[in-house]
């Protein structure tokens, strides 16, 4: 089926680029494109997870935002 698609000129150059580089046609880079956001909301919406943090746990005394602290303190 053929259509007409209005696009930002940027995008539409950096996505011939790529196909050229990729050794694709626009048109498979397109339909492919489509398929993987349909696919996401096929599987529904990404899980959020809250975690939550209490004062005095098991990792009382560490300092997160200390790299060298935590390297030490793991190895």
């Amino acid at each position: 089926m053929r259509t007409t698609v209005r696009m930002n000129d940027e995008l539409l150059t950096s996505a011939k680029e790529y196909a050229s580089r990729t050794g694709r046609t626009l048109t498979s880079l397109i339909e492919d494109g489509l398929r993987e956001v349909l696919s996401r909301q096929e599987a529904g919406p990404s899980r959020v997870v809250n975690l939550e943090t209490s004062p005095g746990g098991p990792c009382q005394g560490v300092n997160i935002d200390n790299a060298a602290s935590l390297l030490d303190l793991m190895g």
